[in-house]
């Protein structure tokens, strides 16, 4: 365990829901907290697309101890299955957890972290690092200024680093000139931007739900907008995954995303380009040419483009630390083989917490969708149990912050890997039960089939439901084991 140092407060970076459940999980313990949002408000991320409704309902967006810390002040959670808004979201929980008496206090809004050292360390120097307080170097309204910290909690985000459109992780050329013509994200396009879409001939760049929303608020605008078309471009071929796993979804919301989706695929009334791979763009005549890997123009006539190509973190201010990142996806190091979307798509993840989330730079934590990297499947859930553990560690309660659990939604849709390595998209995933930290090894292999989570301890196991199936007596789950070949009856899928 590592000896915290409580002449300084924990820092939280980030006023968003994992960074505020943060800041109520160490009030909870006792401790004193000081939390830096770089925005005017909390929450600022989700500001910028408070119009979007959640697909997650309210009982997995409210933190536990954040919720306690609420009804205390009189506070009436909304209806647990009740789906909100990200502007409710804020209105209705985030602003008033922020406003709370012991967190307001050490809330410093328009404070942008800079960088984070240790305080008379740098980089290379080891003896006695683990004593010395971090510092944090902040951009304030004032000027540059510095605050020290006995632990940071680094819940800053991806969403202000979006991916670029070039298909090389670069930005495309000609990207950056054109760039009063492309959003990133998830525009207003039916309230605040609306006139930027009305009549115009609009591209949508991304699989993920970002993309789905967009265009189907781009729909609506087109049935009222005469001249407004839509055009959709992914870098793969199959739509099974994009559409996602539809009823079979354990979230109704975004189960019923990827079935509107699909359904306006299929009425023609959207342009579709698959396979493609941006290099370029090129303004000619007015309007924006984009152009694929082999040079020629693939798609002509675009006026805007909406980018919801995903987001990556911010490296950059933990330079001077010593931090492990995966090499691919910049997630923190451990969570790489149970999150890597180039094998998981499950919305089951194993447990993790304090454990995992460590790097070699003791009492420094990236967590909530920052500690994912650049993986696109994390869940509020997730943060508020990875903060529930680490402040549990900091506190010296090593039996609570050890017992992590998750219960989360499936996906309804799985990643499986064959005998020889290749990805295929499964069609169902048995409901997972609660994945325990207790029920796992700490040195699980990454999973070779995905129904129920990923490959648990039991070698004669293919998943956690598989081998909790076989310890009540029973046959299994009907997956495959880790070295056979699958037992559903259907070859493409992973469960009967």
């Amino acid at each position: 365990m590592n000896t915290l140092n409580e002449t300084h407060p924990v820092a939280i970076l980030g006023a968003g829901p994992v960074g505020l459940a943060a800041a109520a999980h160490l009030i909870e313990h006792g401790m004193a907290v000081i939390v830096f949002e770089a925005g005017k408000t909390v929450a600022a991320n989700l500001q910028s697309y408070r119009h979007v409704r959640l697909f997650s309902p309210w009982r997995y967006n409210v933190d536990k101890a954040a919720e306690r810390l609420l009804k205390r002040a009189g506070w009436v959670s909304p209806a647990p299955d009740g789906l909100p808004t990200a502007g409710e979201l804020i209105d209705d929980y985030l602003t008033p957890l922020a406003s709370l008496p012991p967190i307001a206090v050490g809330l410093k809004l328009n404070h942008q972290i800079l960088a984070i050292s240790r305080y008379g360390f740098d980089k290379v120097k080891t003896r006695h690092r683990q004593n010395a307080p971090f510092v944090l170097r902040a951009l304030t309204a004032a000027g540059e200024e510095e605050f020290l910290a006995s632990a940071v909690l680094d819940a800053t985000g991806t969403w202000s680093q979006p991916n670029p459109l070039g298909a090389n992780g670069l930005l495309a050329v000609g990207e950056s000139s054109l760039a009063d013509r492309i959003t990133y994200g998830m525009p207003d396009v039916l309230g605040l931007q609306r006139a930027r879409y009305a009549g115009r001939r609009v591209l949508v760049v991304g699989a993920g739900h970002s993309a789905a929303g967009t265009l189907l608020a781009l729909t609506q605008l087109a049935e009222a907008e005469p001249g407004t078309s839509l055009i959709w471009a992914i870098r793969g071929t199959e739509l099974a995954r994009v559409f996602g796993g539809g009823e079979a979804d354990g979230l109704l919301a975004r189960g019923q995303l990827g079935i509107r989706l699909k359904a306006l695929q299929a009425s023609g009334k959207l342009e579709l380009h698959t396979g493609l791979r941006i290099s370029a763009l090129r303004k000619a005549q007015g309007t924006i040419q984009v152009i694929g890997e082999s040079g020629t123009p693939v798609i002509e006539g675009i006026d805007e483009i909406v980018a919801a190509t995903g987001s990556r973190p911010d490296l950059t201010i933990t330079r001077e630390l010593r931090v492990r990142h995966d090499a691919w996806l910049e997630s923190t190091d451990a969570l790489a083989p149970l999150i890597d979307p180039n094998e998981h798509s499950c919305g089951t993840v194993r447990p993790h917490g304090h454990r995992e989330l460590a790097h070699p730079e003791p009492n420094y934590y990236a967590v909530g969708a920052k500690s994912y990297g650049r993986a696109p499947n994390f869940l509020m859930a997730t943060g508020y149990e990875q903060v529930r553990s680490i402040v549990a560690a900091l506190a010296g309660d090593m039996a609570g912050a050890d017992d992590v659990q998750l219960d989360l939604p499936e996906t309804g849709v799985c990643n499986t890997q064959s005998l020889t390595g290749e990805a295929r998209s499964a069609g169902c995933c048995a409901p997972a039960p609660v994945l325990t930290s207790a029920s796992l090894r700490d040195d699980d292999a990454p999973a070779t089939g995905c129904c129920g989570g990923p490959a648990p301890a039991g070698p004669d196991a293919c998943c956690v439901l598989d081998a909790s199936e076989k310890a009540l007596g029973k046959s299994g789950c009907g997956c495959a084991s880790a070295t056979a070949t699958p037992a559903a009856a259907e070859p493409d899928r992973c469960c009967p």
